[in-house]
């Protein structure tokens, strides 16, 4: 019998942002605010669906720079505000065929004047898989730090 066990593919992401924990969670959960720093670099976004309650679903498209959209849907599962969200996250092909899920958690801590997030996703069906999503949170999360740090200057 071989106890081999298949690898499980996952990202861990904890990022510090200097701004409250309810800004930071809404930044994740108004789509107006949503729409304005989701994505890698240069891509735009839209939301089809947003509905950010338990059990609530979205579908949104992630615009390329080369005008390509790639729609990406799914359920949200948790919604405790401003503490943790948790969402199902799948990929949807030309044809609208959904792709295999993954589960997004993400966890805010307030610390003084800063926000940690805790970001987690999984399962992935390959490194590549993962390693691509990596490159792309890492590119929203640079714009969700600055569309943060400008809704404080707003504020200010």
């Amino acid at each position: 019998m071989n106890d081999t066990a298949s690898p499980v593919w996952e990202i861990h992401i904890n990022r510090k942002f200097k701004a409250p924990r309810a800004l930071v969670f809404a930044a994740w959960t108004n789509p107006g605010h949503l729409i304005k720093w989701s994505g890698p670099e240069g891509f735009t976004s839209r939301h089809d669906t947003f509905d950010c309650t338990p059990g609530g679903h979205y579908r949104a498209c992630l615009r390329a720079p080369d005008g390509t959209e790639h729609w990406v849907r799914g359920q949200y599962l948790e919604v405790e505000g401003p503490a943790r969200l948790t969402f199902t996250h799948a990929w949807e092909d030309v044809d609208g065929t959904v792709g295999p899920a993954t589960t997004v958690t993400i966890s805010f801590t307030e610390s003084g004047e800063e926000t940690l997030m805790q970001f987690h996703q999984a399962p992935f069906a390959a490194q590549s898989s993962r390693d691509g999503h990596v490159s792309g949170w890492t590119s929203s999360f640079a714009a969700l730090d600055r569309f943060l740090a400008a809704q404080i200057m707003v504020a200010s």
